[in-house]
């Protein structure tokens, strides 16, 4: 399990999919707000005037000497929700996220959001 203090000191290195493929530069770490574990993360893709934050999960991530490594393909996660790099994630687009990977998701029993940047 990768802990959240651990992946912060990744920022700015690159993240690949499963193949080794370089998807883009990780940006931000995004925990699971009923278990403060880290779930997503984002990842600057796109052309260096049109950059913008794609989200992934690193549950199953590994952490190599100079990038992340996530269990998903390039492929899958450029085509996965994103948002501006100067961009909030608004709380009704945390579903489509989930669901753009097949992974459960369910918000707080208050209806709070399931995501929170750290």
């Amino acid at each position: 399990m990768i802990r959240t203090a651990d992946i912060r000191e990744w920022r700015n290195h690159d993240v690949v999919d499963v193949e080794g493929h370089k998807i883009g530069a990780l940006e931000a770490v995004y925990v699971d707000t009923s278990t403060d574990e880290p779930a997503m993360v984002t990842v600057r893709a796109g052309l260096p005037t049109r950059q913008r934050l794609v989200f992934v999960p690193v549950g199953d991530a590994v952490v190599g000497p100079d990038y992340v490594k996530v269990a998903h393909p390039k492929g899958l996660v450029k085509k996965a929700p994103s948002i501006g790099t100067d961009d909030v994630l608004p709380a009704e687009q945390e579903a489509s996220i989930y669901q753009h990977y097949d992974l459960p998701y369910s918000p707080g029993a208050g209806g709070e959001r399931r995501l929170a940047r750290r």
